[in-house]
């Protein structure tokens, strides 16, 4: 009986999101309609498309369970800062300019938007290849975390390799029939799911241990932690700092975070979005790292499985809730990878090296979500069947994507929607330091070798680990910039490309009146 309420739910869950796929297929006709939504997304959907993009199984499984479990209830400030950085500073500070200038340039993608920007199609290349490489592992990572939850709510029932083949099969279909647009609705409809069903877990979660109160009590308890894990913030206070940082400022150069500010109906909409976003953040981020710091509780031993054994405790019809749930965030935010990265391939690549005919680019870009599909489902499988020596490589690759792709964007793509004198070869500096450091974290994270920066008992610095290392990433790209920029030739047609920010902005039906130092209103 439990297996079958757990069947319906997803069956139910896989019925509409194929169906919204197939209602969607006239609204992606031409190509620019498949990647954009034809620039014609409202706030809402933006809004849950950019957090559904942000959290998936590997935050819901991996990070709130491992965190959760070194930081204690503390882990609660990476959600904040999340929602607060990641999402509404994310919005503020990038979300207008994003929209005004890539449509001025007409970019479609962060690779095509640094190529026009700079004037440089060499650019362009270069970052469409950090794209696909540092995406595929990463997106193998959500099959990775998907693994957890289904060894443990369904046991040997269900084979792992079956949920692969049955996500990969369901994503590819939703995106290759309805384009942006069908994954934009599809957000919109798992991140409900995704709202629902954390608040449920978390509430329930809670009550196996006599509520909130209770909880707290039990994790302060010596043999479960000490009070330390019940602290404001926590034992680790400058390795949290480093995972609020990488987590939160991270997903400023991610391209496909920042491509949902692409195609937002207008630039009127992004204070909605805004809002939206942060509070979807502070829910689903917060919610999932907060029951992550009760894992003490339920697990003797640091792991990805923690939240897994938390659910599987639960009544059956939230445990079935909560797979829906892990289902609908690693779905979304593959299909936000994928369709990112079939992009990237199509414009960027083949688009750049001969003119392509709209009919070619519609079979291309679907081609290439299916070969993204399958290539990461490949790396999943790879990484749960294959021999585990190697597979560590993989694992260690999937820790650092998130900060070399970061790290690598982050300070060209601001700059160059803000500061005029930024340069070509300032942007190359980026991409070359973002690289090599995360090449370097991989190289010491696999030979094991003691790199770490310790005094008084405090570990200050690891530069084998991918958090540390992403986040030196970034600051050096911010860095890197500026100071490049001051010593080279800026693109000469800046002025060009930055007066797309002085239009005049018509506003009907309403004039502002000035009389005696008051402005009054006339309708």
């Amino acid at each position: 009986m439990d297996l079958a309420i757990k069947i319906i739910f997803i069956v139910l869950f896989f019925a509409v999101t194929l169906y919204i796929g197939f209602y969607c297929r006239r609204k992606a006709m031409t190509s620019q309609d498949f990647v954009l939504g034809g620039r014609n997304v409202g706030p809402w959907l933006s809004a849950f498309a950019y957090g559904t993009s942000y959290f998936s199984a590997v935050v819901f499984i991996g990070y709130a369970g491992s965190f959760g479990y070194a930081f204690g209830v503390s882990a609660f400030w990476i959600g904040i800062g999340n929602a607060l950085v990641g999402s509404f500073l994310a919005w503020a500070v990038l979300g207008r300019k994003t929209r005004i200038m890539t449509q001025h340039l007409n970019s479609s993608t962060m690779p095509d938007f640094f190529g026009k920007r700079f004037n440089s199609k060499a650019l362009k290349i270069f970052a469409s290849v950090i794209v696909f490489v540092f995406l595929v592992p990463y997106t193998a990572a959500l099959y990775n975390g998907l693994s957890y939850l289904f060894a443990v709510t369904f046991s040997a029932q269900v084979p792992y390799w079956v949920w692969i083949l049955i996500i990969s099969v369901a994503t590819g279909a939703y995106v290759i029939v309805g384009g942006l647009m069908s994954t934009a609705i599809n957000s919109f409809i798992q991140g409900i799911i995704m709202l629902v069903g954390i608040a449920l877990v978390v509430i329930f979660a809670l009550q196996l241990n006599g509520g909130l109160q209770g909880s707290m009590e039990a994790l302060a308890n010596k043999e479960n932690g000490g009070w330390q894990f019940v602290s404001m913030f926590g034992p680790d206070p400058v390795h949290l700092f480093f995972v609020v940082i990488l987590t939160s400022l991270g997903c400023w150069g991610l391209p496909q975070m920042v491509g949902k500010f692409y195609s937002i109906k207008n630039e009127g909409q992004i204070r909605k979005g805004s809002i939206i976003s942060t509070v979807f953040a502070l829910i689903v981020a917060g919610g999932c790292y907060f029951l992550g710091g009760f894992g003490r509780l339920f697990a003797e031993a640091k792991s990805a499985t923690i939240i897994p054994e938390i659910v599987a405790q639960l009544n059956v019809v939230i445990v079935a809730i909560v797979i829906v749930l892990v289902l609908a965030a690693s779905m979304s935010t593959l299909s936000g990878l994928v369709h990112t990265s079939a992009a990237t391939v199509t414009f960027d690549l083949i688009g750049t090296k001969k003119e392509v005919s709209e009919i070619t680019k519609m079979k291309l870009l679907k081609i290439f979500v299916i070969v993204f599909i399958v290539v990461s489902a490949g790396l999943a499988a790879f990484q749960t069947y294959g021999p585990q020596e190697l597979t560590k490589d993989i694992a260690s690759l999937m820790g650092i994507s998130w900060g070399a792709i970061s790290g690598t964007f982050i300070g060209p793509f601001y700059y160059g929607l803000y500061w005029k004198k930024t340069t070509k070869a300032s942007v190359y500096a980026s991409f070359i330091s973002g690289i090599l450091i995360s090449v370097v974290s991989l190289i010491l994270s696999l030979t094991s070798v003691n790199a770490k920066l310790q005094a008084n008992g405090i570990l200050w610095f690891d530069f084998a680990d991918s958090i540390y290392m992403g986040v030196l990433a970034m600051v050096l790209s911010f860095a890197i910039v500026p100071l490049v920029s001051i010593f080279t030739k800026k693109p000469e047609n800046v002025d060009e490309i930055f007066a797309c920010y002085q239009g005049n902005v018509v506003v009907p039906k309403v004039e502002v009146l000035v009389e005696d130092g008051k402005e009054k209103k006339s309708y």
